[in-house]
């Protein structure tokens, strides 16, 4: 690995890399893991991709975060950052097959769970009572849920590739405050989410992009088709390749609902430059994303 590749990995956005590791950021902060923090004291800081927790001194970089967090070498490090954010960096033509055979992702295995979806209480609180969600968006949406050894509860999302076939999982932990809150399988794509609602497109009808999984169900279950880009801070090359694909494809209208924040306008800006119409439709004061603005219409 040459110093291009590594520069690739140190210049993934910190706050994705924060994020994909389980940590929940708001306003450029988050719960410092390194230490028993009440108080979101670790802060990013966008403009040099860099951490620093202001209580415990911890500070560095994307990779750097990736081996305090994760406990892993420098290499290892490396790789995963690679493997989760679909970097490709020239390791050696053996260490690639050796990466490629250890952890490919097995879609036969997990197939069967999303068969015949089942909810624990922990799902149908989070999905029903708090974010209020149609139930037939559930099942769409194949929504599944499972605890593992230790009793946590966990939210199992699928995703789809277009013609259906299983491409990656994400299992969101149901504990508030928790973390690791997301966890993927080795090899897991979780690419644009919800690809098989194109096939129910037709020709002039709008579809809507959101950000994350919770604000493509809140907008599916307001009457909207949606799909969803993965985070705001992780739009990579082959989402834009297939929106620009969609874009000539399909003859509708792309339109979105940006978060109310610095990330969210940013996102809405570099897919505007792949969908140059795409609409812009504007949150209301005091709600942060469209699932806040969908909470407030069923009160």
């Amino acid at each position: 690995m040459d110093r291009i590749d590594l520069q690739k990995l140190r210049e993934l956005p910190i706050e994705g890399v924060a994020e994909r590791l389980g940590l929940a950021v708001k306003r450029h902060k988050a719960l410092c893991p390194f230490h028993n923090d009440h108080h979101a004291s670790l802060s990013f800081k966008v403009s040099k991709n860099t951490y620093r927790c202001f209580v415990c001194g911890a500070s560095g970089g994307p990779i750097d975060l990736v081996m305090r967090y994760l406990n892993k070498e420098f290499v290892e490090a490396c790789r995963w950052l690679a493997e989760e954010h679909n970097v490709i960096l020239d390791w050696g033509v053996k260490e690639v097959r050796e990466v490629k055979e250890v952890k490919p992702f097995d879609a036969s295995r997990y197939e069967r769970f999303f068969e015949r979806p089942w909810l624990n209480t922990e799902a149908r609180r989070f999905l029903f009572d708090e974010r209020r969600l149609d139930s037939r968006v559930v099942r769409w949406c194949r929504l599944t849920s499972w605890k593992d050894k230790l009793g946590v509860p966990w939210l199992q999302t699928p995703y789809y590739d277009r013609e259906g076939k299983l491409i990656g999982i994400q299992n969101r932990n149901l504990i508030p405050g928790c973390t690791p809150r997301f966890r993927f399988p080795s090899g897991s794509r979780t690419t644009i989410y919800n690809l098989p609602v194109l096939n129910l497109l037709r020709p002039g009808e709008a579809l809507y992009i959101a950000e994350g999984c919770s604000d493509c169900w809140s907008l599916l279950s307001a009457g909207h088709k949606a799909i969803a880009i993965p985070s705001a801070t992780l739009l990579n090359k082959k989402d834009v390749e297939l929106l620009q694909a969609l874009s000539s494809e399909l003859s509708i209208r792309f339109e979105m609902w940006p978060d109310n924040d610095m990330p969210g306008e940013r996102l809405f800006l570099q897919l505007q430059k792949v969908l140059p119409d795409l609409v812009h439709h504007q949150l209301p004061p005091g709600c942060k994303d469209f699932s806040e603005y969908y909470l407030s219409t069923k009160t």
